[in-house]
């Protein structure tokens, strides 16, 4: 799953692909690298950041879903909305990819089960400009599983049919630094809930902290593209649906050797 932001604040690309025409190519770019969906989105969900007001959100990325559902491509949208949702499937896009699993709007799962797209459902606690005060984990993957599957509950409840829904455990949402890596470690546990799960380690920050240099200071959002593949490599050997990246190629190349290792060991 390749990222096109559409925002003029995003963490890792800073508005590059804001213009239409730039996010126009900077998604066949996605394709071309190996990207099989391109995620639109039109919200930061940055740490800190604001909500822009819908009628925007609109503006910003329903242009761009119909011109790249048109053109063939298979499109997602990167929403908490479901007006937004709604607008966005009529447009053409094949999937809904909801950070909150549905808690920022209670209209979102009646859109979800009306339509009848895919759904990521990703674990989440909070709004961008509160999630850091949220991270408080009796162990991080019983608990993000837990709730997570609380939502399944609550999803199939609604009418969203089970073979609708992927799962993302949120990496970097109410997540800081080390409460990622057990998350990834122990991705089976996720797994074991039944559903597809979708990995987005892309550029995070426990990403930059990692690869921190002697200064202690974090790397660039850029500069964290190999540990961003890395991550994909072992995402995908461990089971993971889908990986959800800003730069496509290493990744896409990551995910065809984790599968041709686990082909081979049979």
């Amino acid at each position: 799953m390749g990222v096109v932001n559409v925002t003029p604040d995003s963490f890792s690309d800073g508005g590059e692909w804001y213009e239409p025409r730039a996010a126009h190519q900077h998604a066949h770019d996605l394709l071309a690298q190996g990207a099989d969906i391109l995620d639109v989105g039109g919200e930061s969900t940055r740490p800190g950041a604001g909500r822009v007001p819908v009628e925007v959100e609109l503006d910003r990325v329903l242009p761009l879903v119909w011109a790249l559902a048109e053109e063939g491509a298979v499109v997602s949208v990167d929403t908490t909305r479901a007006v937004v949702a709604e607008r966005a499937v009529a447009a053409g896009a094949r999937l809904v990819n909801d950070v909150s699993g549905g808690l920022a709007d209670p209209d979102m799962a009646g859109v979800v089960a009306g339509t009848g797209v895919a759904y990521v459902c990703m674990h989440w606690r909070g709004h961008a400009d509160v999630m850091d005060s949220l991270e408080d984990y009796d162990d991080v993957v019983t608990d993000v599983r837990a709730e997570l599957a609380d939502r399944v509950t609550a999803l199939r409840s609604a009418g969203v049919r089970r073979e609708q829904i992927v799962l993302d455990p949120g990496l970097g949402f109410a997540k800081a630094g080390t409460a990622n890596w057990p998350l990834l470690a122990r991705l089976g546990e996720l797994e074991a809930l039944g559903l597809p799960v979708l990995v987005g380690a892309s550029r995070k920050r426990f990403l930059g902290h990692l690869l921190a240099g002697a200064d202690g200071a974090p790397v660039p959002p850029r500069e964290r593209d190999d540990a961003t593949a890395a991550v994909s490599a072992l995402a995908a050997a461990a089971g993971a649906w889908g990986v959800r990246v800003h730069s496509a190629r290493a990744s896409a190349d990551a995910v065809r050797v984790a599968a041709a290792w686990a082909g081979s060991s049979g």
